[in-house]
C-alpha cells in the first residue's frame, strides 16, 4: 500500500519539471549557512531516474558556497489542488562533468541564459537595476543535483490526513506511516 504513495510522489516531481505549470515547477530549497537555515525558491528542472532532483544557479550564489560547506538540503514542494506536501532531504552535489553541463545549458532558453552571465554576483548590492551588465563570452551556469535520503508524504483529506516518511538505503526505499 505505501509503495503506491511513493509511486504518486514521483510522478508529481516527474511533473514538476516536464509541465510547466505544475505546482512543483518552482519548489523551496533550504540550505544551512553558517548553523542558519537559509530559504529560496528555486525551478526545478529535472528529476532522474533515482529520484534525484536538478535545479540550475549561478555558480557565485550564496547557495553554492552553502552546499560546498554543508550539503545537507531540505526541499519542500506543495501542490495546492490535491493538498499534497512532499519534503524531500538529502544531501546536494554540485554537477561538475563538463558534457553533462554542456547538456544542461543547450536546454535553456537564450532568452534565460543571460540570467548566468552578470558582471558582478547575484546578491550583491548595487546603486540602480539598470546598473546591472552582462558578459556574454562567459558564464556562471551551476546545475546542482539534490539526492534524497528521505521522502516524506503528507495529504491532507478527511476523514483522515495521510504522512507517509520514506527513506532510502543504496536503491531501495521503505516507508513507515507517521502521524499526520
Amino acid at each position: 500500500m505505501k509503495n503506491q504513495f511513493l509511486e504518486e510522489a514521483k510522478r508529481e516531481l516527474a511533473n514538476g519539471h516536464s509541465k510547466k505549470r505544475h505546482p512543483f515547477r518552482y519548489f523551496v530549497l533550504a540550505t544551512n549557512e553558517n548553523g542558519k537555515p537559509r530559504q529560496r525558491t528555486v525551478v526545478l528542472r529535472k528529476t532522474l531516474s533515482d529520484l534525484s532532483l536538478v535545479f540550475y544557479t549561478d555558480s557565485r550564489t550564496q547557495k553554492i558556497r552553502d552546499i560546498q560547506n554543508n550539503s545537507e538540503f531540505s526541499a519542500l514542494f506543495y501542490h495546492s489542488k490535491k493538498l499534497l506536501q512532499i519534503r524531500v532531504e538529502g544531501t546536494a552535489e554540485l554537477i561538475t562533468d563538463k558534457a553533462q553541463i554542456a547538456t544542461y545549458w543547450h536546454t535553456i532558453q537564450e532568452a534565460s541564459k543571460k540570467d548566468y552571465t552578470t558582471n558582478i554576483a547575484p546578491g550583491t548590492p548595487i546603486k540602480n537595476p539598470d546598473d546591472v551588465d552582462y558578459k556574454l563570452e562567459e558564464n556562471y551556469f551551476c546545475p546542482v543535483k539534490l539526492i534524497p535520503n528521505t521522502i516524506e508524504y503528507l495529504h491532507l483529506k478527511r476523514p483522515n490526513h495521510l504522512r507517509i516518511l520514506f527513506s532510502r538505503t543504496d536503491t531501495d526505499w521503505s516507508g513507515d506511516f507517521l502521524t499526520p
